[in-house]
């Protein structure tokens, strides 16, 4: 019976991972070794799951249809596994998260760290990266995202808070430049970008009305790491639109002042995200309900 399942987990971490190199180093073997396990599993068989080329590996209609079935019992193991760990609450096994680098850094990971001190038997790895990982192909069991989500079904998703963003400037530059009154007037000013995949992300700022609208931007400054900006606009060299928990500091000691403080501000959610299923695991649900617990009290808000 045993040889009937051998090679069932690396033909659906071949398939997930989306080849076979990737799938190697996921279960930590040799991509020989996860071709010989699918070709013994494909002989035993007698169909040919994956159309192969120098490059790459693709699903044949017989490995779609199998796939699917295989897909379908794992679905059902994980649910018994879920269910046996919510009847015993103990947080075993391994939890990978993908993190913004930042807002992960100084917001998130305290908050996971202090979640695994509470759980000795839990394996916790935290990835920091602004891209947006596939989570399913890089094997991550959670993500936290800032921003818009897309209308994809392969995830589900829960919002965690809501992030106040700011306009700001350094003393020296407004003294030299003059502070901006309208949308119109940010043209005459340098305005520092947060510049990613060769596209500005425009700012969200308030019309002469109130009402929020995305204003595009172009600067001969751009940067992909909102630190960096910071010190840039601390020096003085233009205008910044940051999330107010990571300037707050330096509005305090003087450093920069927060521009239109009497107009409605734009917030920028986060959201935690995992790959849909039926039952999360109890060490990915706990982990959820603590990031939704602890994170909107640093921003003064209510749990969500």
């Amino acid at each position: 019976m045993r040889d009937r399942f051998d090679g069932i987990e690396v033909f659906v971490e071949a398939v997930e991972a989306g080849g076979f190199k990737r799938a190697a180093d996921r279960l930590s073997l040799t991509p020989s070794a996860v071709g010989k396990a699918i070709a013994r599993l494909e002989e035993r068989l007698g169909v040919r799951l994956f159309q192969r080329t120098t490059r790459t590996q693709c699903l044949t209609e017989d490995g779609q249809q199998y796939y699917e079935r295989c897909l379908r019992a794992i679905e059902e193991l994980r649910t018994g596994e879920s269910l046996l760990e919510t009847g015993r609450r103990e947080v075993v096994g391994k939890l990978r998260v993908s993190l913004p680098v930042l807002f992960g850094r100084y917001c998130v990971a305290p908050i996971l760290r202090s979640y695994a001190r509470q759980h000795p038997k839990l394996e916790l790895e935290l990835s920091f990266n602004d891209r947006q990982v596939d989570m399913i192909a890089d094997g991550f069991d959670l993500a936290v995202r800032n921003g818009a989500l897309g209308n994809g079904t392969s995830l589900r998703a829960r919002r965690l808070v809501g992030q106040r963003k700011a306009l700001c400037a350094s003393p020296a530059y407004l003294a030299e430049r003059g502070q901006p009154h309208s949308l119109a007037e940010l043209r005459d000013h340098d305005m520092l970008v947060y510049w990613r995949n060769d596209y500005a992300l425009p700012w969200r700022l308030p019309d002469v009305s109130g009402d929020l609208v995305d204003v595009p931007v172009s600067s001969r400054l751009r940067f992909d790491d909102l630190e960096a900006i910071t010190d840039a606009a601390v020096e003085g060299m233009g205008l910044t639109w940051q999330p107010h928990w990571l300037i707050s500091d330096h509005i305090r000691a003087g450093r920069l002042v927060e521009l239109w403080t009497d107009r409605p501000s734009a917030t920028i959610e986060a959201y935690a995200v995992w790959p849909a299923a039926q039952h999360l695991p109890l060490r990915s649900r706990l982990a959820i309900d603590a990031l939704a617990s602890e994170l909107p009290k640093l921003f003064g808000q209510e749990a969500v």
